[in-house]
């Protein structure tokens, strides 16, 4: 079998690692351009159609030992946490652990624990060596207290993170108060990921009013040339249908409401979580599920008259089309 070398890239799927190959055609075999996987077993690199071994022998970046709970794993493990645009530092410098305990887990003397804790004190305050650090590592921390607060993942943290570094970079903290800075960020880099939140939403878990947000966000947006795409209404459907507890069939029948208008004209310059709930209340009539109007505004604090104001208006949209389609 004929083997052909050529640098890859790695991404996991579904038990095989799907090879990105450095050619014009990504993803495919040199010689027929069918897809290419490997088997991290094996460690070969082979095409699924015409069973070319792209690469072989590959090498295993993992760990040579292994762990089945978090305990053998912080027995066993010699490197620390990955790094991290969450952290001022991104996690690059030294952390002291606070066990007071030597290599073999016996008990520091008194002595011997006092010098530990002057040595952690000395070490915190050698990671925030300027104004800079410190101003990163008040801002991280509030990202993820409002992260945790709107549950929203770590990519969303990650990103965050990044977009608050270029705006320190820019120079836009100028005049703007940290806090108002750190919430635009989180709330621009919850819509780049296309799990977006409300600016109403944001506002309840943030420590500055509303208004200081959108001008930060606006301000950050423009400067750093942000491309932000307007929130797609369907992203705020499983969350809202989730607090609901409604059905799997209204649910669907709300996503299809929604994907009859979506590009349309009716949608421009509507509030997305709003066509969102109109959505949701529009199709639990449809179905015959009882959903109150109030109930909706309630999950995804809007009014009721937001609500009223469109549901109808989703339905006829939605039909009118279906018939213009035929």
């Amino acid at each position: 079998m004929e083997t052909v070398r050529s640098p890859v890239g790695v991404r996991q799927t579904h038990g095989f690692i799907s090879m990105d190959i450095a050619t014009p055609s990504r993803q495919a075999c040199p010689h027929c351009g069918a897809t290419v996987v490997a088997d991290p077993h094996r460690g070969e690199t082979v095409c699924t159609e015409c069973g070319t071994v792209v690469e072989e022998e590959a090498v295993d970046h993992g760990p040579e030992w292994t762990a089945y709970s978090s305990r053998e794993y912080a027995q066993v493990a010699r490197t620390g946490g990955p790094t991290s645009m969450t952290l001022h530092d991104k996690g690059l410098s030294t952390l002291i652990s606070g066990r007071d305990q030597d290599a073999s887990g016996r008990q520091l003397s008194a002595r011997k624990r006092s010098q530990m804790r002057r040595l952690r004190t000395w070490n915190e305050r050698c990671r925030t060596r300027d104004a800079t650090e410190r101003n990163l590592k008040q801002a991280f921390s509030e990202v993820n207290r409002m992260a945790s607060a709107l549950g929203l993942p770590q990519s969303v943290r990650e990103t965050a993170s990044v977009i608050y570094r270029r705006a320190v970079d820019a120079g836009l903290l100028i005049g703007r108060s940290i806090e108002g800075v750190a919430t635009a960020a989180m709330y621009a880099a919850a819509r780049q990921e296309n799990i977006p939140r409300t600016l109403d939403e944001v506002t309840t878990v943030a420590r500055v009013d509303r208004n200081r947000i959108a001008r930060a966000y606006r301000t950050v947006a423009a400067e750093l040339g942000l491309a932000i795409e307007p929130a797609d209404p369907t992203a705020f459907l499983p969350r809202f249908a989730s607090e609901l507890d409604c059905t799997e069939a209204v649910h669907r029948q709300a996503h299809d409401l929604l994907e009859a208008v979506a590009g349309t004209t009716y949608t421009s310059g509507k509030n997305p979580a709003g066509l969102a709930a109109a959505a949701l209340y529009a199709s639990a009539c449809l179905t015959g599920e009882r959903i109150t109007q109030q109930e909706i505004s309630n999950v995804a604090d809007i009014t009721s008259m937001t609500i009223r104001a469109h549901y109808r208006e989703l339905i006829e949209q939605a039909q009118s089309d279906t018939v213009g389609q035929r």
